[in-house]
């Protein structure tokens, strides 16, 4: 019986951004073309032909790079072993990307017995790129634009570091959507929390979480969220010395939802959205 090889993270970090070339590649050409193919999923949520291409580069990679490796993936599920498994959304953003916004990302995390410890957001169109694997810090760069299609990292990359704001009063939050709040049955949590921040905003999709991470934003927080939505942002969260929770608390993407903040905040966060476990 062979035995499974062991990676060491750095080199799974590598492979990432190198999945991440290739995504980039793909979705860059397809922003804003007049010919994209735009359909609707079972739970009512628009899916493009970039989705599916990039997912479906990004697993015939891993297919050659990572055989052994399993793969949960937007648009065609799941495949493999969970004790290593790439957890992927090709086009974080969907529904801002077909309309030509610019706010949209590729998620590559690699979760290791269901706990996220590579992840890398690429956002050709912003020209970013955040990445982190555990114990390696966290880290950003500019994307280089060639032929609209960035294919690699300009400059020396940034570490990321949150915030030190240690008080509600003078933190700058970032909701996702009124609605979600709403449908969770959160909302009147929500109104209380704005009532005691500085500033709040809805900076919508992954970005909040980068902005978190680099030290911008105090809190990003929301719900309806899937694995493949939370699993690469978490350790760049928490390398950058974030905290990555669901609102109420539990670690990891599995829960539903999202509460990030600068760590300083999170108890208090926590308290504020949970008043009655609190």
């Amino acid at each position: 019986m062979t035995e499974p090889r062991i990676y060491a993270l750095s080199d799974d970090l590598e492979l990432g951004l190198a999945l991440a070339d290739a995504a980039d590649a793909i979705s860059s050409a397809r922003f804003t073309s007049l010919d994209l193919v735009v359909t609707t999923k079972p739970d009512r949520t628009p899916v493009t032909d970039a989705d599916q291409a990039v997912e479906r580069a990004i697993r015939a990679l891993l297919g050659e790079h990572r055989p052994d490796d399993g793969i949960l993936g937007e648009e065609f599920g799941t495949a493999g072993s969970t004790t290593r498994q790439w957890i992927i959304d090709p086009i974080d953003g969907t529904a801002g990307f077909l309309r030509g916004i610019p706010i949209w990302a590729t998620l590559i995390s690699l979760a290791i017995d269901g706990v996220p410890v590579v992840g890398v957001v690429s956002a050709p169109a912003l020209g970013k790129r955040w990445w982190a694997a555990t114990g390696s810090g966290a880290w950003s760069s500019d994307l280089t634009q060639a032929d609209a299609a960035p294919t690699r990292l300009r400059d020396a990359p940034t570490r990321l570091r949150v915030s030190g704001i240690d008080t509600l009063a003078e933190a700058s939050i970032s909701y996702g959507s009124l609605q979600q709040w709403d449908q969770a049955g959160h909302l009147d949590a929500l109104v209380t929390l704005s009532r005691q921040v500085w500033r709040t905003r809805a900076y919508g999709d992954m970005w909040s979480y980068m902005l978190l991470a680099e030290g911008h934003l105090d809190l990003a927080g929301e719900f309806d969220l899937q694995p493949y939505d939370m699993a690469a942002l978490i350790p760049i969260v928490q390398e950058a010395g974030g905290t990555f929770t669901s609102v109420d608390g539990q670690p990891g993407p599995w829960h539903g939802s999202a509460l990030a903040t600068n760590t300083l905040l999170h108890a208090a966060t926590l308290a504020v959205l949970n008043p009655a476990s609190s």
